[in-house]
């Protein structure tokens, strides 16, 4: 049985539709597949009419972009109740925040002699509900500026860089409040990976678990071999749930192939029979997903 529970779609900034998403999956040979796009909700209804079609379970999620200690976090939520107002709201915060975002880094890129308008990245996102750089990034590709996402990043868009804002994100602790407070299950995503090692350490982590983190995503291509072998140990003593995935970004990521890292079935089970927990505490019906 393969297992991967990190995925993103045209939704936020993959390149696949919702459905394309699936399809890819059963191609890749997994058996599950969680769709998480950045801040967003949008692409489950298609992800799971495609799911009986493809014959893959769907695992709907969302990666929610937060704040610790100065530096950017990714926590995932599994199965969380998105008509929960607080969390419904919250989210809705983010994707405000992101547009108001991508309208400074155009004018910073302008400024710099590399003209971008909003509407340039609007013609390169599609339906994209959540936004952010990687379409800041795709409309400089459209326009010539650079080769592919990876410069963009290297040389205008990454923190630091000459184009780079900040973003709101709501506090990391909070997110993990909410998640619960909606029904779903939060993961930490590729904590040792980026910015976000520095404030993760095995106290901050123990912290988060003692106010609902369910479970860290180890296997991941951010994390080397010995970073993954300290994760697991963290795991195994606050007894959280270990993932592992590929971030998927469609074409938008390279080495991020569906199926490169994936989740052992045991801890699967874990973490849907934590989902089911937090939805009945939540009051909520527990979630049904299809049979692999």
């Amino acid at each position: 049985m393969r297992i991967d529970l990190h995925a993103h779609s045209s939704v936020s900034d993959g390149t696949d539709g919702p459905a394309e998403l699936v399809h890819h999956a059963r191609a890749a040979g997994l058996d599950v597949v969680a769709l998480t796009d950045h801040d967003a909700f949008d692409g489950w209804p298609a992800a799971t009419r495609a799911a009986a079609e493809a014959g893959v379970v769907v695992v709907p999620g969302v990666e929610i972009s937060t704040r610790l200690s100065g530096a950017g976090v990714h926590v995932l939520a599994y199965l969380p109740d998105p008509g929960y107002p607080p969390l419904a709201d919250e989210l809705a915060r983010v994707r405000g925040n992101r547009m108001a975002r991508l309208t400074e880094m155009a004018v910073l890129l302008t400024k710099a002699g590399l003209p971008i308008d909003v509407d340039d990245v609007l013609a390169v996102a599609g339906q994209a509900s959540s936004l952010g750089r990687p379409h800041v990034a795709d409309a400089m590709v459209a326009k010539g500026y650079v080769a592919d996402r990876s410069e963009a990043f290297a040389t205008w868009l990454a923190e630091g860089g000459p184009a780079y804002v900040p973003k709101y994100a709501p506090l990391t602790v909070d997110a993990v409040r909410l998640i619960g407070d909606a029904g779903g299950v939060a993961v930490l995503a590729h904590p040792w990976g980026r910015g976000s090692r520095r404030v993760l350490d095995a106290d901050t982590i123990r912290l988060l678990a003692g106010r609902g983190l369910a479970g860290i995503e180890v296997d991941h291509e951010d994390h080397d071999r010995h970073a993954r072998g300290a994760l697991r140990e963290i795991a195994a003593a606050l007894d959280l749930v270990v993932t592992g995935s590929s971030d998927y970004h469609g074409t938008g990521k390279t080495g991020h192939a569906l199926g490169v890292n994936t989740t052992a079935r045991g801890e699967y089970e874990r973490l849907l029979d934590l989902a089911r927990r937090a939805a009945t505490t939540a009051g909520r019906e527990p979630p049904r997903l299809g049979v692999v």
